[in-house]
């Protein structure tokens, strides 16, 4: 049974999410605040997180990056409508994706399908097939794993900044314009959105991950005027 933790202090928002998410199979928890959200994320794994940002003792930037320390379990940021800084600083510390309020409980639930099919397709092909390695310079990408290593550290990616690394190693010296990545990674509703600063805020948090110096890249280039690019 997949595991959701529903994080609001709007108890009516939490309980509609949470009725909609136990009709569907899922095991749901609720948390009220940010210190009980941290709480229950040490104590069990989940397989979606539903964050909002203004939460009482820790709001919702400082949860996720509390359970960034520990965990990559997947995390959609609920945030204000048309509120972009909200958006982008949930994804700067480590959001996988966000929706914004008032939102459409079958779109939450679209979302947490498609990462759910993604894992599930993972943990399959990580089981039931060996492992395909892609070696660039001092990094290492396993592609079925899901790990990626610059020589002997490994390095911990969020689901999105692994996709997009790995769309990006895959094809080595293509560029992909912001929109492409847009397409590719995050899919067609997200593209028709137009909003690529999504694109370039995890480039730049993939950068700081992975590279020795992010002003001066050594994996993930810019085209100036066009896109990003994977060379060594």
């Amino acid at each position: 049974m997949a595991r959701a933790l529903v994080v609001d202090d709007e108890k009516l928002i939490v309980k509609g999410i949470r009725f909609s998410l136990e009709q569907d199979g899922m095991e749901v928890d609720c948390a009220y605040d940010g210190e009980e959200a941290i709480n229950m994320a040490k104590e069990k794994e989940y397989d979606i997180v539903l964050l909002d940002v203004m939460l009482p003792k820790h709001n919702g930037y400082e949860v996720c990056q509390a359970i960034r320390e520990f965990s990559e379990m997947p995390i959609i940021m609920l945030t204000a409508k048309g509120d972009d800084m909200d958006k982008i600083l949930g994804l700067e510390y480590g959001a996988d994706d966000y929706i914004t309020k008032p939102f459409n409980i079958l779109e939450v639930k679209a979302r947490i399908k498609a990462i759910m099919r993604r894992n599930s397709k993972q943990s399959r092909n990580t089981g039931h097939k060996e492992n395909k390695v892609v070696t660039a310079g001092d990094l290492r990408l396993d592609v079925e794993g899901r790990r990626v290593f610059i020589g002997d550290k490994e390095i911990n990616l969020t689901a999105k900044e692994f996709d997009l690394l790995e769309l990006l190693v895959c094809n080595p010296n293509k560029v992909y314009s912001r929109e492409a990545l847009l397409t590719y990674v995050w899919g067609n509703k997200a593209a028709d959105t137009g909003d690529v600063r999504t694109v370039d805020v995890h480039v730049r948090r993939l950068r700081e991950k992975i590279e020795p110096s992010p002003s001066d890249p050594k994996y993930v280039h810019t085209k100036w005027g066009v896109g990003y690019y994977f060379r060594v």
